[in-house]
């Protein structure tokens, strides 16, 4: 009899280890942390610019070291343009991004973060996409977004590129203009130094002339 007690004792402790090896696999997969509340919700109709959008889960939300590329907020319009500079602010169990939106219409909020159990949840484990409408004040400056997803830090505005301009240049008019002869003015240096150098004579015979007229005669 007690030979069979000892039989059913190991059996029920072992039944114990299976049943909590069991729970004890199961426990991981219900540890996701679960979204409890969203700045735009579901369905939104906006008509003034919130602060931040933000997602607010039932856990701490804290990047741990190399996973914060798995952390991040972006808002699309309906034709699929990115708005906000991509940067992420985390204050408990709260995420946020600054808010930026353009003009009027349809847009639409997809989050992603890494759960305590280190596993990625985001938008599309909701039941449906977190899409609101936006019908702005009539003194709203719209933001113009960007083609590419934005990443904090880096300049996403689009500037256009400079248009290219090609100045026209016309062909120089030919000179009228007869250029000066080289030898017309070779032939007036020599004929100026021929006057020159016959003044010379001309003065050097009349003072010798005079000399000879006031030259004393001998007795």
């Amino acid at each position: 009899m007690a030979g069979h007690r000892r039989r059913v004792a190991s059996v029920t402790l072992g039944a114990a280890v299976a049943v909590g090896a069991v729970l004890g696999l199961a426990a991981p997969a219900q540890a996701h942390d679960v979204l409890i509340g969203s700045s735009p919700s579901v369905g939104d109709a906006l008509t003034a610019l919130p602060e931040t959008f933000s997602v607010t889960m039932n856990t701490a939300v804290v990047p741990a070291t190399g996973t914060e590329a798995n952390f991040g907020i972006q808002i699309t319009d309906a034709a699929g343009r990115f708005y906000g500079d991509g940067c992420l602010t985390y204050v408990d169990e709260t995420m946020s991004t600054p808010a930026e939106l353009g003009e009027a219409g349809q847009y639409e909020m997809v989050w992603q973060l890494v759960s305590s159990d280190g596993h990625t949840v985001s938008s599309a484990d909701q039941p449906a996409p977190l899409a609101f409408t936006w019908a702005p004040p009539a003194d709203f400056v719209a933001s113009t977004g960007s083609a590419t997803a934005p990443v904090c830090g880096e300049d996403t505005a689009e500037t256009p590129e400079p248009e290219m301009t090609t100045q026209a240049t016309e062909p120089a008019e030919p000179s009228s203009e007869a250029p000066a002869d080289a030898s017309a003015d070779g032939d007036a240096d020599t004929s100026t130094l021929l006057w020159i150098g016959g003044a010379a004579v001309a003065v050097l015979l009349a003072v010798g002339g005079t000399l000879l007229l006031v030259r004393p005669k001998k007795k």
